[in-house]
């Protein structure tokens, strides 16, 4: 059985020293192995950004996709091949600026995908601008005199989609956030994680003992309930979305591929493309 070690490669990440990422690229490889996967089991796709770079640095079937596009190539990836585990991964403005559509229509069609969004509330890789999750009044060089534009609420945006599987993280409890991404590859849906991943270089606002102070964990909320949708809506309204923990979970609903009409037994990647003469050329025919 495959240990955290054996999704470990010999690429050193290039992340600045301290930033959150190294934390989340840790629970990955941690859970995949927890769940018993091997490496050879596992898809991570990435899009554009610091965080993008994550699908190179995990010993597992990886693709650098390009930006905001990594759940087009991830719901792909698990269409043709359902056997494999596909985390997708990327940060806030990959996910909620350019990929928010795709997201969306993910979250909709409840495709059996892990989505791992690292959280720093800036854009990183472009040297510090103003990111879909930047509060207003943030100064960056893309906001000097400070951001007059309000910040997205993507965990209630979730819920409002009709995602079924929504959690939140903080980089720094390992222990929580390998628990929430084991849960994410377990449920048979969708899976949104969000994890909070502080910018150690750009976001001076953000930092690791901002979250400590302002973060409220969901398992110290008496009575919560996570299968309730209007108490989660509820109580990420209170606390401004800075929660952390298993958010909301609805195991009812069926997966996509469950209720695709004729979606085959066998997946596409093992199957037999190969076309015959006769079948060719009855192809052929169609568009003569």
């Amino acid at each position: 059985m495959a240990t955290f070690k054996d999704f470990r490669n010999n690429v050193k990440p290039n992340w600045c020293p301290g930033c959150g990422d190294f934390s989340v690229q840790a629970a990955i490889q941690r859970a995949a192995a927890n769940v018993g996967l091997e490496p050879e089991n596992l898809a991570v796709v990435s899009g554009i950004g610091c965080s993008g770079r994550i699908s190179g640095y995990i010993n597992s079937y990886g693709f650098h996709g390009i930006h905001g596009r990594s759940l087009p190539i991830a719901q792909g990836v698990k269409m043709a091949n359902k056997d494999l585990t596909v985390i997708a991964s990327g940060g806030d403005g990959d996910g909620f600026a350019i990929g928010l559509g795709h997201t969306i229509h993910a979250i909709r069609r409840n495709i059996d995908v892990t989505y791992i969004v690292m959280d720093n509330q800036i854009y990183g890789l472009t040297k510090g601008q103003t990111s879909p999750r930047s509060e207003v009044g943030f100064k960056t060089k893309s906001t000097p005199q400070g951001s007059i534009e309000s910040s997205l609420s993507v965990m209630e945006m979730a819920l409002t989609a009709g995602a079924t599987f929504v959690a939140q993280s903080f980089s720094t409890d390992l222990k929580d956030l390998t628990s929430l991404i084991e849960q994410g590859i377990k449920h048979k849906g969708f899976s949104l994680i969000n994890v909070f991943s502080p910018c150690v270089t750009y976001n001076k606002v953000n930092t690791y003992d901002w979250f400590k102070e302002n973060l409220t964990k969901l398992a110290d909320i008496e009575g919560y309930d996570a299968h309730n949708k209007v108490s989660a809506m509820q109580t990420l309204m209170e606390h401004n979305g800075l929660v952390t923990g298993l958010i909301y979970q609805n195991k009812d609903q069926q997966s996509y591929q469950d209720m695709v009409p004729n979606y085959s037994e066998e997946p596409l990647a093992k199957a037999d493309l190969q076309l015959n003469e006769d079948q060719f050329h009855a192809l052929v025919k169609e568009f003569m």
